[in-house]
């Protein structure tokens, strides 16, 4: 039995004991468009909705989820797949009572991974399932190797943009991308835009109108609209201060944004919940495993 027919059985087991953890994977085709200020935001406003919520930082070299939530965690991911360290080693609290893992190199050391470790490591993605109702997956920008590994991995991929004309670019760079990397499904895969730092509705739909139609014409792939956040000067302000805007000020334009995005995001679930494809963290790293498998 190859190694990809174990890790499937494996899936096949687990799915049939518990529950998975819905995965949400953030991403963006440059830095600097508030992709991580997303992803905080999100998961403090679907905490407050009453789901579980934890993020997973795989942006690599940097610490933006640490600097925007005031923590050092002392443990990350590598430490659970190489040191030995359990789930809950590496799980850190932080405010709303969400939690917070950090990357470390972990995601990128997957390449080098043997058998018993890549079994392990599924195993062990199950036990975070248990731990959360949301998993919200930072990735880092751009379209780095494990960037787009992450992304074609996932069933729901969250893609954050700004009308300047580079975001716009850059984020039909990482579509094009994606659409020809192998191990990318667009059936399986659920592409929806946030705009960010917008001046009004209309702005906000244009700007998906606009990348929509080019990377449907180009690409035949089709993006939903989430919606927008407005351009608001709290939110900078927040960053200053090492504090998500949802917590620093909470009835500001963009944490009210947020709020209803992530209340847009719920109502989602519960449409999509019975489809159920992703099968938690543990069914996302499956699927990069298994095309590791098929390109070596």
């Amino acid at each position: 039995m190859d190694q990809a027919e174990q890790l499937r059985n494996i899936v096949k087991q687990q799915n049939k004991k518990q529950r998975s953890a819905r995965v949400i994977t953030v991403t963006s085709g440059k830095g600097g468009v508030g992709k991580s200020n997303v992803s905080v935001n999100l998961a403090i406003q679907m905490s407050r909705l009453g789901k579980r919520a934890v993020i997973l930082d795989a942006d690599f070299g940097l610490a933006n989820i640490e600097v925007m939530l005031g923590m050092r965690p002392q443990y990350n991911l590598a430490d659970m797949m190489f040191r030995g360290k359990d789930v809950k080693d590496i799980i850190c609290t932080g405010p709303e009572d969400i939690g917070f893992i950090s990357g470390g190199s972990g995601l990128r050391e997957m390449t080098n991974l043997n058998k018993d470790q890549i079994l392990s490591l599924v195993r062990t993605m199950y036990e975070l399932d248990h731990y959360a109702d949301v998993v919200i997956i930072d990735t880092g920008a751009g379209i780095s190797d494990t960037v787009i590994e992450l992304v074609a991995s996932s069933s729901e991929v969250l893609l954050v943009a700004t009308p300047e004309p580079t975001s716009i670019t850059d984020a039909y760079a990482l579509l094009k991308t994606l659409h020809r990397h192998d191990g990318f499904e667009a059936g399986s895969t659920f592409i929806k835009m946030i705009g960010n730092r917008i001046q009004s509705y209309e702005e906000g739909k244009e700007l998906y109108l606009k990348l929509n139609t080019v990377v449907n014409k180009f690409l035949g792939m089709e993006m939903e609209y989430l919606g927008a956040i407005p351009y608001d000067e709290y939110l900078p302000r927040a960053v200053m201060q090492q504090q998500p805007v949802s917590l620093a000020y909470p009835d500001a334009p963009s944490a009210r944004a947020m709020l209803e995005l992530a209340m847009v995001l719920e109502d989602e679930k519960k449409e999509i919940e019975p489809m159920d494809t992703a099968h938690g963290l543990a069914g996302l790293f499956t699927k990069i495993f298994k095309h590791q498998f098929r390109s070596k």
